[in-house]
C-alpha cells in the first residue's frame, strides 16, 4: 500500500481554506498513485477551536464539510480529523474524531480517548472521551486509528502515566500491524528528538508500522513544526516530511521506503524556523500584512526585526528609531546599519520634546542627570505610543521586543515597551536571544556586531546598563529555567548549587510581576513552557516560603 502523508497548515475556523486543501492534497496524492492519504489531527477546522466549539453553526459547518468529503472524492482513502458530536445525552456533547472513507463510504470512524489538560491543553473542556479501540482491516491490512495523545502513555517512556489505558498497546495487541497517528503536537525546542524516540520506540516494541501525521504553522501562540514521519517495524524513519512547512510525502508499506525531506541540521535553526513561521502566520491569519517595530539599538528589537523580515519580507516591515537625551550616539548609527541589512524601512521620531511636555507638568522636581522610575516609564509609554499610533495610521501591526528574562523580572515597562499585538521573542531567554543572533551572524555580519557585543540596557537613565538593576542574565536564566519550565522551587535551585540570594530576587521577582504578564501581548511558545495560557497563576495571592 502506498500511503501519503499530508502534511497542511490550516487556518482556524476557515473550513473553505482548509476544506479546498483537503480536497488539493488528496488530489496531488492520489495523482502520485497513492492508496491513501492521511490528514492531521481536527485538520477540518485547525488545532486548537477552544470556545469556538461551542457555537453551534462551528460544528454543523464541519460535519456539513466532511460530508462533502466522502461524496466528492474519489479514488483514493482518506483519513482525516474532525469534530463529531457525541450521540449519548451523557458527558460532554462533542468528540475529537477521525475517520476512513473511500469512494463514497465511511469505512471507520473513531475518537480521542485520551484527552489532555495539561501545559496550553484543555480538551477536557470540550470533548468526551472516545470509548472504541478497535482496528480495522484496510486493504490487506490491520489498522489502529490513533490521535495525537493517544500514544503519548507508553509505560516505558513515562514514568509516571497520566492515564489509565495506552490505546496503541491495546490496538497492537488486537492485531493491528499498521498504527496510524494524526496530530497537531505543538512544537518546543528538544521535542523533536522526544518524538522520534517515542514513536521510534512503539513501532519497534510492537513490531507495527508506524505513521505519525502533524498539523503545520502557527496558531496564535501555539507552532506545529509538521516534520510527520512513518517508522518501520525496526523503529526506523523510513518517510519524513519536511520542518515548518506544508509538504506531502509518500511511503511504500511493501518496499518500505519513502520521500524523505532536508530538516533543520541544529536547535538554533529549529528555534529561528519556528519563530519566523508564528509570525508570519499569527500576522497573515489576523488579517495584516505589514509590522511596526521600534528599534532601540539593542539585541531584542534587532532580532525581531530579522524575524520579521524573514516571516513577511523586508517591505513589509517598518522600524522606528525613538531616541531620547539618554540615548547613546552609537545607536544612531547601529539601527541605522541594521534597517539597512535587512532591507527594512527606517524612521527617526525623537522623543525628548514629548518627554519634557509630560515631566514638567508631572515631575517639577525632575533631575535629568538622575531620572526614576516615574520618568524612565514615561519615556517608555511615549514610544509605546508613538507605535501604537503609526499602527493606526499606516494599519500595521505592532511586534513587541521584550524577552523571556525581563518578562520573567518585570524589567518591562505596562502601556510602554510591553505594547504590541505579538510579542515574538518573549518565550526567549536573553543569553539564547544572544545565542539565535550569533547564528544569524555566520556567514555574514547581519545584525551590526556592536549590537551584538554591548552591554544591554534600557538607556532610559545616564550611562544605564540592565546589570545595574538585575543580576547578569547568565545567571538569572538558568534559575528562570529552573523554576518555570521545570518547576523548582527555591530550595531545589539553592541544592543545585544557584547562589541563594540570586535565586531569591529570580523568584521573588518572578512572582511579584505576574500582573504584567496577565497584560502581556501573546508570544510565541517556543520552550517547554512559556508565560501564558500554559502557565495559569492567580494575580491576588499570598504564598509564603514555597515557590
Amino acid at each position: 500500500m502506498k500511503i501519503a502523508l499530508a502534511q497542511i497548515n490550516p487556518v482556524i475556523g476557515d473550513y473553505e481554506t482548509n476544506g479546498q486543501k483537503v480536497i488539493d492534497f488528496a488530489a496531488r496524492a492520489r495523482a502520485a498513485g497513492c492508496d491513501l492519504v492521511v490528514f492531521p489531527e481536527l485538520a477540518l477546522c485547525g488545532y486548537p477551536p477552544r470556545d469556538l466549539l461551542e457555537k453551534r453553526d462551528f460544528i454543523d459547518a464541519g460535519l456539513n464539510w466532511l460530508n462533502r468529503f466522502v461524496a466528492e472524492i474519489r479514488g483514493i482513502g482518506v483519513i482525516c480529523g474532525f469534530v463529531d458530536r457525541n450521540p449519548s445525552d451523557l458527558g460532554k456533547p462533542l468528540l475529537n474524531g477521525a475517520v476512513l472513507f473511500e469512494d463514497g463510504t465511511v469505512l471507520h470512524r473513531t475518537h480521542k480517548r485520551l484527552l489532555p489538560t495539561y501545559d496550553v491543553f484543555d480538551e477536557q473542556r470540550y470533548f468526551e472521551p472516545g470509548a472504541d479501540i478497535s482496528v480495522v482491516s484496510y486493504k490487506g491490512r490491520r489498522l489502529g486509528l490513533t490521535i495525537c495523545e493517544d500514544a503519548w502513555n507508553d509505560k516505558e517512556i513515562f514514568r509516571r502515566r497520566l492515564y489509565g489505558i495506552d490505546p496503541v498497546a491495546t490496538m497492537a495487541g488486537a492485531g493491528a500491524d499498521l498504527i496510524v497517528n494524526i496530530s497537531a503536537s505543538p512544537f518546543h525546542g528538544g521535542k523533536r528528538e522526544f518524538r522520534w524516540h517515542m514513536h521510534s520506540a512503539a513501532a519497534r516494541k510492537h513490531g507495527v508500522t508506524f505513521v505519525y501525521v502533524n498539523q503545520v504553522g502557527g496558531n496564535d501562540s501555539l507552532l506545529f513544526d509538521g516534520l510527520s514521519a512513518v517508522f518501520d517495524t525496526e523503529g526506523e524513519i523510513r518517510a519524513r516530511a519536511a520542518e515548518f512547512e506544508e509538504d506531502l510525502v509518500c511511503y511504500d508499506t511493501d518496499s518500505r521506503s519513502g520521500d524523505m525531506r532536508e530538516i533543520c541540521g541544529s536547535e538554533n535553526e529549529s528555534i529561528l524556523r519556528a519563530l519566523v513561521t508564528g509570525t508570519r502566520d499569527y500576522v497573515r491569519k489576523c488579517g495584516f500584512s505589514k509590522v511596526v517595530i521600534g528599534l532601540s539599538g539593542g539585541i531584542d528589537s534587532a532580532l525581531t526585526a530579522w524575524i520579521a523580515a524573514e516571516a513577511l519580507g523586508p517591505h513589509n516591515v517598518s522600524t522606528v528609531f525613538m531616541p531620547s537625551p539618554y540615548t547613546s550616539a552609537d545607536n544612531f548609527t547601529d539601527t541605522r546599519q541594521l534597517a539597512e541589512n535587512l532591507g527594512a524601512g527606517y524612521d527617526i521620531i525623537p522623543i525628548g520634546a514629548i518627554f519634557d511636555a509630560f515631566v514638567t507638568p508631572l515631575c517639577p522636581d525632575f533631575d535629568a542627570s538622575a531620572p526614576g522610575v516615574t520618568e524612565q516609564n514615561i519615556q517608555a509609554r511615549i514610544r509605546g505610543t508613538i507605535l501604537m499610533a503609526l499602527s493606526n495610521r499606516d494599519g500595521s501591526l505592532v511586534l513587541s521586543t521584550g524577552n523571556k528574562s525581563e518578562l520573567a523580572l518585570g524589567y518591562c515597562t505596562l502601556y510602554g515597551d510591553m505594547n504590541g499585538g505579538l510579542a515574538v521573542i518573549s518565550d526567549v531567554p536573553k543569553t539564547m536571544v544572544y545565542t539565535l543572533s550569533r547564528f544569524i551572524n555566520r556567514d555574514r555580519e547581519v545584525i551590526p556586531r556592536r549590537i551584538v557585543e554591548k552591554p544591554p540596557s534600557a538607556e532610559l537613565a545616564p550611562d544605564q546598563q540592565d546589570q545595574d538593576d538585575l543580576p547578569p542574565y547568565e545567571e538569572i536564566d538558568p534559575i528562570l529555567r529552573g523554576y518555570v519550565e521545570n518547576l523548582q522551587g527555591r530550595a531545589d535551585l539553592e541544592a543545585a548549587g544557584f547562589d541563594p540570594a540570586t535565586v531569591g530576587e529570580v523568584v521573588s521577582r518572578i512572582e511579584r510581576n505576574e500582573y504584567k504578564r496577565r497584560q502581556a501581548a501573546p508570544g510565541l511558545k517556543v520552550t517547554v513552557k512559556a508565560f501564558g495560557e500554559g502557565r495559569r497563576y492567580p494575580l491576588a495571592r499570598r504564598l509564603t516560603g514555597a515557590g
